[in-house]
């Protein structure tokens, strides 16, 4: 048994959305992907596990619209910070709904009501009620989502930007970011190399690049460099970058299966 038995798991926005049509959930997708969590939960019970998704085209379509990120400080783009919210949580609400066909007991812990950021950065964050999921047999959930943020009003994080604030104080043993795209390639946009293995100390920026497809919060450069930061400051982390697109593919990873990239 691992150290702290503790799994985050990302579900991005180009897996469970089809990010270039807005507000457009791959609903048989994400059960098939929530059916593999509840198999490999039903093997693993003394396993724990945070859930994360991505908000794809609910969420970045209102979020360029009103370039949230960037900040909020007028009663229009206070409208716009509403909109992303309202859609990021209608997104939650289809990823809990089918988890409730499944029994798959998940809980979410929406940022917006309990993070406070400055300039992007998160500050505050009373995360015991998520923890206490844990010891009550529960999966709890995190998402992309619009914070209050000291210094520019409002913005939105990333559920990377989410994992990396919790992975320091939580430890987990592996970081799983599951996406559409098969893991970090050597010659994007090509995709012809892909990287098995991806040392947290090489420098990334000159190979690898940004998302395809709309995305507000930083592509796949974002993506990597941040969790090579998490992996250089935790001892013992592996990140792993795959594709769940392929039924069975997401059980494989959750099982430590050496599919996609895998980061350490």
């Amino acid at each position: 048994m691992s150290a702290s038995n503790l799994i985050f798991l990302k579900l991005g926005g180009s897996l469970i959305t089809d990010k270039d049509q807005p507000e457009t959930a791959l609903v048989d997708q994400i059960h098939m992907l929530l059916s593999q969590i509840s198999a490999w939960r039903a093997d693993n019970p003394q396993q724990r596990l945070l859930l994360g998704h991505g908000s794809g085209s609910f969420g970045h379509h209102a979020a360029a619209q009103f370039d949230t990120r960037a900040g909020v400080r007028s009663l229009e783009q206070g409208l716009g910070y509403q909109q992303v919210w309202y859609s990021a949580r209608k997104l939650n609400q289809i990823v809990l709904d089918q988890a409730r066909l499944l029994n798959l007991p998940l809980i979410a812990f929406p940022p917006s009501a309990c993070v406070v950021a400055d300039n992007h950065e998160i500050t505050t964050w009373n995360f015991q009620p998520l923890t206490h999921a844990f010891d009550l047999g529960l999966v709890p959930l995190v998402y992309g989502d619009v914070v209050s943020d000291l210094s520019l009003g409002g913005t939105i994080l990333s559920t990377e930007d989410l994992f990396s604030y919790l992975a320091p104080r939580l430890r987990p043993d592996r970081i799983l970011l599951a996406g559409k795209v098969q893991g970090v390639y050597a010659d994007f946009p090509h995709n012809q190399q892909l990287l098995p293995h991806l040392s947290a100390y090489v420098e990334v920026g000159k190979f690898v690049q940004g998302s395809a497809s709309l995305d507000v919060t930083g592509g796949m450069v974002s993506k990597v460099q941040a969790m090579q930061a998490l992996c250089r400051s935790i001892d013992g982390l592996s990140v792993q970058i795959f594709s769940a697109v392929t039924p069975g593919s997401l059980r494989l990873a959750l099982d430590g299966g050496a599919i996609g990239t895998i980061i350490d």
